[in-house]
């Protein structure tokens, strides 16, 4: 698939935005009000501006931007529409969560479930993102158990770099938001070697002949297209096997410097502030590669023995 740059940006960005504002949920849920007013009102204000950096940027790569909102409509059967519905919702939880986490509202005893039906709102919502590739079955890759993990996987630990990265400048020191962020940095580091080696493992069942019903053998007569097609371009874009080895091996160097600088964390906590440039980029390069690695099953129609 042609990695849409939009899209890269859309998750990368949003995914981060999530993480932080459920870890702040988390955080408020279990601690009560926030040490200020500044640190509380500007976790979440940068929170939710990634999140809608995110979502404006997702509608880039659509032909009419301005019928998204009828994706709203098909919640019944599309994820895509439900990951719509889920984001919008979880906007008046979180401001909610905000007025009354900072002190703005006086209502300490909204903290706590507003907190929770934030971060509950906020997986909701990057499982959706995520199930919208991993429920089609027309691209192996993405139709993986493991698709839904990796998302939240990488949301949560952008999110909590985030968050230590805010809070060291706010000299909110604490060393368990460390651990948990080089946790699940970890975390994302096992899933995606584990993910890289299942899809390079995995039988191809989508083939020629299964496709046409007459077997192993089968080969195309000659090519249906004289000239490239904007479904060549997009669906049959191919990125060379030395490439994707090397940014494979760039977004696991990424995510390893990422651990050991959090780990880091707890004897000198700015280093927060080198981690998280190199987490976003990990994750960018993690979304690139999940995109471009991916092969639709369309290309047996233009000659590939198998998808």
């Amino acid at each position: 698939m042609n990695p849409a740059y939009s899209v890269i940006l859309f998750t990368t960005a949003s995914g981060a935005g999530y993480g932080l504002l459920a870890w702040l949920g988390a955080v408020g849920a279990a601690h009560g009000r926030a040490s200020t007013i500044a640190f509380a009102l500007t976790s979440v204000l940068i929170a939710l501006a990634l999140i809608t950096i995110g979502l404006l940027s997702s509608t880039l790569h659509l032909g009419r931007p301005e019928r998204a909102w009828k994706a709203f409509s098909q919640w019944r059967s599309s994820w895509l529409s439900r990951e719509g519905i889920a984001a919008i919702v979880t906007y008046p939880f979180a401001i909610a969560f905000a007025a009354c986490w900072s002190g703005v509202i006086d209502a300490p005893n909204l903290i706590t479930p507003l907190g929770y039906a934030t971060a509950v709102m906020c997986v909701i919502t990057v499982f959706c993102t995520a199930q919208i590739y991993a429920s089609l079955k027309t691209i192996r890759a993405w139709n993986q158990k493991l698709v839904p993990a990796i998302y939240m996987i990488f949301a949560a630990a952008s999110g909590a770099v985030l968050l230590s990265a805010i809070s060291t400048f706010f000299q909110r020191f604490a060393t368990p938001q460390y651990i948990i962020a080089a946790t699940f940095i970890g975390l994302a580091f096992i899933a995606k070697i584990y993910y890289w080696n299942t899809i390079d493992n995995a039988p191809r069942t989508h083939t020629m002949g299964a496709a046409t019903g007459l077997g192993d053998g089968v080969r195309q007569w000659e090519v249906p297209h004289t000239s490239t097609n904007f479904i060549m371009k997009e669906m049959g874009y191919v990125v060379a096997r030395r490439h994707a080895k090397t940014l494979r091996m760039g977004c696991a160097a990424l995510l390893a410097l990422s651990f050991i600088l959090m780990a880091g964390c707890i004897y000198a906590p700015v280093v927060s502030y080198l981690a998280l440039p190199v987490i976003l980029l990990a994750a960018w390069v993690e979304r690139w590669l999940f995109f471009a690695e991916a092969e639709h099953v369309v290309g047996l129609f233009y000659g590939k023995q198998s998808a």
